[in-house]
């Protein structure tokens, strides 16, 4: 048994509950409060648009992590998913000073840690 598939578990499972957060706010939720600055609580039509792009990203980074630990195609050892998987960890880890730097206390709150947690996660699929 691959010793990171419970790390790529848990990492696959905070991309699905951030998947099922921006589905909420596109769906009109009231929580623009935790998300894009916290400056709309149900957001405007062009942080939808983002909204649905991040769906779309966090789905590339799930496959990505998969394939780093030979879940799914093209595997572990492919050049392109190595490199992939370290920018994927570079880019979490910017996203823990982005939630850092937000003007939404609850955004800081709550998307800090999940960032780091990503991030941390990222970076032991990545080493792998």
């Amino acid at each position: 048994m691959n010793i990171l598939l419970p790390a790529v578990a848990l990492f696959c499972a905070l991309l699905l509950a951030l998947v099922a957060f921006q589905v909420a706010l596109i769906a009109g939720a009231p929580l623009g409060h935790l998300a894009w600055g916290g400056q709309d609580r149900v957001l405007p039509r062009s942080k939808r648009i983002g909204s649905a792009s991040s769906i779309v990203i966090y789905a590339l980074i799930g496959w990505v992590a998969l394939a780093r630990v030979g879940i799914v195609w093209p595997g572990p050892d492919n050049p392109v998913i190595v490199v992939a998987m370290w920018v994927i960890t570079v880019y979490l880890a910017l996203g823990i000073v982005l939630n850092l730097i937000s003007r939404s206390k609850p955004e800081r709150l709550l998307m800090t840690p999940t960032a780091a947690v990503l991030a941390l996660l990222a970076f032991a699929i990545a080493a792998s």
